[in-house]
Formats: C-alpha cells, structure tokens, sequence
C-alpha cells in the first residue's frame, strides 16, 4: 500500500505501463466498452469527480444520489440491447491477451490483499465463479488503495493534489492504461463488465470531503458522505455479482439495496468509532440531531456515558437497522453464487449494533466487534439464506422487518 501512496504524492514516469497494456484485451467487445465508458465519461464533464445529479443542491442528497443508481441501473439494460449479451451470465474472454499469466497474477495479488485484510468476505467469494471472484476482489483492492489514501499510514501527506492524480489514475485505468498490476486487474474487470466509473469518482469525493470536512449539520450532509465513501461500493459491484435470472425485481430496486446496504455499514461503522474519530478533532454524527438530544462536541470530547446519549445512540442505531432492512429485500435477487459474501457481511455487520447495546451504548472506550465464535455462526446462517431463491429472500426480508 505504502507503494501506492508514494506514487500518488511524487508520481514518476510509469516504466512498466506498456507492459500493463499488453495485459488488457483488445477485443471487439472491449472496443464497445471503451465507446461506452467515453459516453459516461460525457455525462459528467464540467464537473470534478461529481454527477449531475450530485451537484444539484436543490434536492436532497437521497434524492441526488438515487438519481445515480438510476442511471447505474440503465446502463446495465443499455449494454444488454446494444451487445446482445447477458450481463448477468458469467464472462471469461481472453481473446487477444498477450500474457494471459501476467493478468492471472494481478488477479492474484488481488485475492491475497482481499484474504488478509477481508477474511470473511473472501471466503464467501471463494464460492463465486472464478471470473466473479477475480473481478471483485479487483474492485475491493481499488476501493481499500483509495482509503488508504487519506486514512493510511502516509494520510498526512496526502493532498487534494494527491486526490487528483488519483482520478487520472482512474480515468486512464478505465481507457485501458493501468499504471501497475492492481491497475491491470481493475482495468480488464471493467473491460468485461458494465461497471460505470461514476461510483469510483465518486468514493474519491468522498476522500476529497475527509480532507477539508470534519462536522455533519444534518443527516443530508451525512448521507452524501455514506453515498461517497461506501454505498458507491454496491453500486460498483453490483454488475459483477449479477441479478439472478430468476428475480422479479426491478434493476433499480438490486442497485438501491446495494446502495442501503453500503450506508448500512457506514453508519455502523460511524457509531462503532465514535471515540476514536474524535480523539482526531473529527465527529460523524448529525449536528443538529445532537443538539436536539441535548448533546454537543464537548459531550462527544469529554466521553462520558450519560442518559442522553444512550437514547441519542438508540435513534442512530435504529436508523442503521433501517437501511439493512432495506439492503435485505436486495441481497436474495443477485446471481446465488454471489449471494454468501453477501449476506456474511451484512449479518456481520448487524452484529457490531448488537455489540454496541451490549456495552451499554459505550463507544468512547470500547470498540464494539463481533467474536470469532459469533463470526463462524453467522457463516451457515448466511449461507442458508443465500440458499434462498429471490422470492423466498423477500418474504424472509417482509417478516424480519
């Protein structure tokens, strides 16, 4: 990672870059994707690293931001009339690659980055199809680079001229120039899938906003954040993971569950780092949400554990479980080998709210985690829902709610 960050700070020229390029297929089918990755690119220009429908301030951010996932969602049913192919089958073409063993080993690099710092989560991808499995682990090594960026070892070093070149990193990965290995796998996974790169300029606003921004006035402001910095994440992965053939729903409705999925996990782990955000100057809660609970950032610096912040930490809690609830109606319409990683980190993650209710709302001085031994129950449970074709998923989704 430190490797990485280097480069963002003090870039150099790219002595393997053609090598890199060698790696990505040059195929008809990429030529197509280029096209459309320009026609996105369009869609956003004149403005840096935000959507039109970002950018917009008279509406409100859940308003902004769904405006997105519709769009995700019609490129997805734009590369399916236009190509013929279905994007939801699993895709494996090599044709034209010079070094396919090069490309295997990127994907690989990948995996082992995924295995060490997301154990469960790759566990579950060990269940996907290979090609589904390399492509999301390229898109969860993109992401963890990113955040380190600003959260890292080298994060004080980091500046929105870093962030810049990163987002010229991105476009030229998304155009078929990665600048290293984990570039490469990024770079052939878009090539073949209908991932958009809006949702991965978007996670870099999100870094933008870690570097100048340390309040939240209201949940609006907060939402756009979560948007930002980890619901692009479904959105992202959604056209790898894939819908299965047997769901009823709408493409819109998987991408908003991917979306409140992301928020979900967010939000948790907001109200999980409470103390330590704080012990950096920052607080991720709604302002005015503390005001009105009585509460203020000298409550939140002191760190004590009072009634009013026990029932202001009931409300936050109970809007996490919200948006896993609605993530929940989403997770039984992917493709079922998809479906595991899924549902482990949602049900993982549920759990750290449990784990907060457990300390009696306490997340000054302890850290709120899910044991081993919880981890390794909540595998089958997760398992057997994924078992679960897209209607059964969605009645258990009604009556848990």
């Amino acid at each position: 990672m430190a490797g990485v960050l280097l480069w963002v700070i003090c870039p150099k020229e790219n002595a393997i870059g053609a090598t890199l390029l060698s790696l990505i297929p040059k195929s008809r089918k990429q030529l197509g994707r280029s096209k459309l990755c320009s026609s996105r690119l369009k869609l956003s220009s004149g403005v840096s690293a935000f959507s039109g429908a970002v950018a917009n301030p008279a509406r409100s951010s859940e308003e902004r931001v769904y405006e997105v996932v519709l769009k995700q969602a019609a490129l997805v049913k734009e590369q399916k009339r236009e190509s013929g192919v279905d994007v939801d089958k699993d895709v494996d073409d090599t044709e034209g690659m010079t070094d396919w063993n090069l490309l295997k080993e990127a994907y690989d690099r990948c995996g082992e980055v995924c295995a060490e710092y997301a154990k469960t989560f790759y566990l579950g991808t060990l269940l996907m199809t290979p090609e589904r499995r390399r492509a999301v682990w390229a898109i969860y090594v993109w992401c963890r680079r990113t955040d380190e960026l600003v959260d890292g070892p080298n994060a004080s070093h980091i500046t929105p001229k870093a962030l810049d070149r990163w987002d010229k990193r991105l476009n030229d990965l998304f155009e078929g120039r990665p600048y290293d290995m984990y570039d490469a796998a990024l770079s052939d996974t878009v090539s073949k899938y209908p991932v958009d790169i809006q949702p991965f300029k978007d996670m870099i606003e999100g870094m933008r906003m870690d570097l100048k921004k340390s309040r939240y006035k209201n949940f609006d402001e907060l939402y756009l954040y979560c948007y930002y910095v980890a619901g692009t994440v479904g959105l992202m992965s959604v056209p790898v993971m894939g819908i299965s053939p047997e769901s009823k729903a709408t493409t819109e409705s998987v991408y908003n569950a991917a979306l409140a999925l992301g928020i979900a996990n967010q939000l948790t782990n907001i109200l999980r780092d409470v103390g330590e955000d704080a012990s950096r100057g920052r607080i991720y809660l709604p302002q005015d949400e503390l005001a009105q609970a009585g509460l203020s950032d000298d409550d939140i610096f002191k760190g004590k554990v009072t009634d009013k912040w026990r029932s202001f930490m009931k409300g936050q809690i109970k809007r996490a479980r919200m948006f896993f609830d609605a993530a929940e109606k989403g997770v039984g319409e992917l493709n079922a080998a998809s479906r595991w990683p899924v549902w482990a980190s949602l049900l993982l993650y549920k759990q750290i709210l449990d784990a907060l209710e457990a300390n009696d709302y306490d997340n000054f001085t302890k850290r709120a985690y899910v044991g081993k031994a919880k981890k390794l129950l909540s595998l089958p449970v997760a398992y057997g829902r994924a078992m679960l074709g897209p209607s059964k998923s969605a009645q258990l989704a009604k009556t848990s709610i």
